[in-house]
């Protein structure tokens, strides 16, 4: 199946196989994508809204100047994806349950952003937004914050993060124990008989 329209609306996509392909310029609104594997596709310049994707394949892809308001993934693997280029107005997505590994999402303003159960490996969150954010439950294994504004985000039972609170912002940030003791590491201290 080729994608050579401009627009979609409201449109059910399943168990698409579109590797490589050019998918510039489109815009979708209210679509949904489901077991679709879109490897190495190139969505520069499209605008997602208000779509869904479900157990796909989103690994390579290309994503400058892409827009995305109010989409959410769930169970899709993500890998090798400079997020850095997207565009910047109204980013707007939730990721669950999803496998991202290796992307690039800093210097974005990505504030009330979700990745809730996920499993974000060797990814880097540097110079961004992450205000009031939620990564409930996920493993950010390797995965690296650097000048990252973390105010007010959640990172409940969250685990195998490395984030140095003097390089961060984390004013009212939610840590469980005893995961928030890798805050700790930077300095390098011994900590011996916690009692809860």
């Amino acid at each position: 199946m080729q994608l050579n329209q401009e627009t979609y609306s409201e449109e059910n996509f399943k168990n698409l196989s579109l590797l490589h392909q050019n998918l510039q310029d489109k815009e979708f609104s209210n679509c949904t994508f489901e077991k679709c594997d879109f490897t190495w596709c190139d969505f520069s310049d499209t605008i997602f809204i208000d779509c869904t994707f479900t157990s796909s394949n989103l690994s390579n892809i290309k994503v400058e100047d892409t827009s995305f308001q109010t989409v959410s993934f769930e169970n899709c693997k993500i890998t090798w994806v400079m997020f850095t280029k997207i565009s910047s107005f109204f980013i707007d997505w939730t990721f669950k349950k999803c496998k991202i590994e290796l992307c690039d999402f800093s210097r974005l303003d990505m504030k009330n952003s979700k990745f809730l159960e996920c499993s974000i490996r060797e990814s880097d969150f540097i110079d961004v937004n992450l205000s009031n954010s939620d990564f409930s439950d996920s493993d950010l294994q390797a995965s690296k914050f650097q000048n990252a504004n973390l105010e007010k985000t959640d990172f409940t039972n969250a685990k195998n993060y490395y984030i140095d609170p003097l390089q961060n912002k984390l004013k009212k940030a939610k840590f469980s124990l005893p995961e928030v003791l890798l805050l700790l590491a930077w300095f390098e201290i011994e900590v011996d008989n916690i009692q809860l």
